[in-house]
């Protein structure tokens, strides 16, 4: 506990969830490009299919060399790298900056064949440290215990298919999607006991996340202004997209507030 307020703390020092170009909150549609660089801890994780490397998850930077990820998105034996400071993947835009990644540390309670018991989370240590910049910041977390009042405005935000089976877009995406709180998600009609205490449930009604938004962040407003990341994306409706009473569903972070401590502190 005492870690982890040091470690939030520290976030606060480098200026935490507060970027340069402020993300535009004013249009609520089925999901829209995102404002270039207003998510600026968005980054691509992307893995090697032979000479080349391909966008396969999100993750959110949280420390200097440190990003968070879905355990879901890591598969053993893959090589990934890390790109930073990216809007559109179609062209270079001279703001992007990549790192290798030197280790990886998937939860250990996280099971690929068990989704629906939780744990969906994955650390990423980076070779080193990206400059920061305006497009190229660190995202605040919450505190340990934190739960996201029902209807909080979030905005869930990556490059995943724009609808079922539909193309990735090459810029960035967000959409808004209220926090849907336990006592509903876990309704028989909507998630049931697929959904633990440790997961966030957000949307659930035409707007939701798609495959390639995974490990992505759930960026939420802090009441000090800051915008902290309450959520990894973890599983969406393997039927569609956006489906009504399945709102897409996250890692709680703030449940794993020790972990995150702990892994960070040992390597």
């Amino acid at each position: 506990q005492t870690l982890a307020l040091l470690l939030l703390q520290v976030a606060y020092v480098v200026g935490c969830g507060t970027p340069a170009v402020k993300p535009d909150t004013n249009r609520v549609v089925n999901g829209e490009d995102a404002r270039p660089h207003s998510w600026p801890w968005q980054i691509s994780l992307q893995v090697k299919h032979g000479s080349r490397f391909h966008h396969t998850c999100g993750g959110t930077l949280i420390g200097p060399r440190w990003v968070l990820t879905a355990g879901h998105c890591i598969w053993p034996g893959d090589v990934y790298r890390v790109v930073l400071g990216e809007h559109d993947m179609s062209k270079e835009e001279g703001t992007e900056q990549i790192r290798d990644v030197l280790r990886i540390i998937v939860h250990p309670n996280w099971d690929i064949d068990f989704v629906a018991a939780g744990n969906d989370l994955a650390l990423l240590k980076l070779d080193k440290s990206p400059i920061m910049s305006d497009s190229i910041g660190v995202a605040c977390l919450p505190e340990a215990g934190e739960i996201p009042t029902h209807g909080s405005p979030c905005y869930i935000s990556g490059w995943g298919n724009l609808y079922t089976h539909g193309p990735m877009p090459d810029r960035l995406q967000q959409a808004l999607l209220p926090v849907v709180e336990h006592s509903v998600c876990s309704r028989s009609d909507w998630w049931g006991i697929n959904v633990k205490s440790t997961m966030i449930c957000a949307g659930g009604d035409v707007v939701s996340g798609c495959n390639g938004d995974s490990g992505g962040p759930l960026n939420c407003l802090g009441q000090d202004g800051r915008w902290y990341v309450q959520g990894v994306t973890s599983f969406v409706s393997s039927r569609v997209c956006n489906e009504v009473k399945k709102p897409t569903v996250f890692t709680r972070i703030s449940a794993f507030t020790e972990w995150l401590s702990d892994v960070m502190l040992r390597y």
